[in-house]
C-alpha cells in the first residue's frame, strides 16, 4: 500500500489524492505520478511484483509532502504507472500491444522504441508485463479512468492558481535508479543525486529552474540539468513560460533514501525529507517573490 503524509482533502477513488494549501495558498503546484503500489484488479501483468516495483517512484509522494504546508498544492496518483503512464501521451501508444484496430491517432515517441509508451509494453529490457495483446476497450478503460482524470486534475490545479495569481509554477516529482539500465539512453552510467528537467528550457523560464538547482546544490547534492531526463508529457502539456505558466521535472536519485532490492527506506530517508521540505520552503520564497 502506498505511504501518505497526511489525510488528503480530495480523492478520486483508485485515481488521486489531492492536498490543498495549509494557511495562505500560492500559485504552486506539485505532482508525484509515479508513487503509486495499488495494482489494479484488472492489471493482469505475469511479471513479479519485485519487477513491478522497478517502474515505481516509491515514497516520493511522502518525500514531497511539505508542499501543502508551504502554501501548495500536491497531487498523488493513486495507480501505477506500469498500469498506465501519466507522463506520456496518451497517443503515445505501442500498436504492438493492441488487439484490433486502435480507432485514435497515435504518435509513438522514443521511449515507445523501449516498450515504455503511456501504456508499457517491457518491465525490463527484454521482459515483457503481459503474455498477450490487450483489447481496444482494455486500452480506452485506462485512458478514460486514470490517464485523464490525473491530467484534469493537474490541469485543474494549474489553471485555479493561474487565474488566482496571473502565473502558475509546477513541480513534477520522479525518483530514478542510481545507474541508468538498458533500456535508458545513460545505460551503464551512474547518475547524479537529482536531474532537473525542463525540456532544454521549454517548459519554464530559467530563474525558476536555476532557483531549484541552487537551492538543492547549496545543500550539497549533485545536479545535472537535462540530462539523462528532459521532462516528459507533465511538464510538456502543463507549461506555457511565455504565458507565465512553468514547469520542471526533478528525479531524485533512489540510493539517496531506500534500498533499491528490498524497496525500503534507509536511514538517509529522512535526512533527504528534511533537505526538501527545505527545497520547498525555498522554491516557495521564489513564487512569492514571482507573484508579490
Amino acid at each position: 500500500m502506498n505511504r501518505h503524509p497526511s489525510d488528503p482533502d480530495h480523492l478520486v477513488p483508485g485515481v488521486l489524492w489531492r492536498w490543498d494549501p495549509v494557511g495562505a495558498a500560492i500559485p504552486l503546484v506539485v505532482d508525484s505520478p509515479h508513487n503509486s503500489t495499488d495494482w489494479p484488479e484488472d492489471f493482469d501483468h505475469i511479471v513479479t511484483e519485485a519487477e513491478l516495483m522497478t517502474s515505481v517512484d516509491a515514497f516520493v509522494d511522502e518525500l514531497f509532502g511539505h508542499a501543502p504546508t508551504v502554501g501548495a498544492t500536491l497531487i498523488a496518483a493513486q495507480f501505477p504507472r506500469a498500469y498506465i503512464d501519466p507522463n506520456r501521451a496518451e497517443d503515445d501508444l505501442d500498436l504492438a500491444l493492441i488487439d484490433g484496430d486502435w480507432p485514435l491517432p497515435v504518435n509513438p515517441g522514443e521511449k515507445t522504441e523501449y516498450g515504455m509508451g503511456v501504456v508499457r509494453r517491457y518491465i525490463l529490457k527484454g521482459r515483457p508485463i503481459y503474455d498477450r495483446k490487450l483489447s481496444v476497450d482494455e486500452v480506452m478503460h485506462r485512458l478514460e479512468q486514470y490517464h485523464r482524470p490525473y491530467h484534469a486534475a493537474v490541469a485543474d490545479a494549474i489553471d485555479r492558481a493561474h487565474a488566482t495569481f496571473g502565473q502558475a509554477f509546477h513541480i513534477d516529482c520522479h525518483s530514478m535508479k542510481p545507474v541508468g539500465n538498458a533500456m535508458n539512453v545513460d545505460a551503464g552510467e551512474p547518475r547524479p543525486d537529482m536531474v532537473l528537467s525542463n525540456r532544454e528550457g521549454e517548459t519554464c523560464d530559467a530563474a525558476f529552474i536555476d532557483t531549484a538547482a541552487d537551492l538543492l546544490r547549496d545543500r550539497g547534492y549533485r545536479v545535472a540539468i537535462n540530462h539523462p531526463y528532459k521532462g516528459a508529457e507533465l511538464v510538456a502539456r502543463h507549461s506555457d513560460p511565455a504565458a507565465g505558466r512553468h514547469s520542471l521535472q526533478i528525479e531524485l536519485n533512489r540510493a539517496l533514501y531506500m534500498d533499491t532490492e528490498s524497496f525500503e527506506k534507509t536511514a538517509g530517508f529522512d535526512a533527504l525529507k528534511t533537505d526538501l521540505d527545505g527545497f520547498l520552503a525555498g522554491m516557495a520564497g521564489f513564487v512569492r517573490e514571482q507573484v508579490g
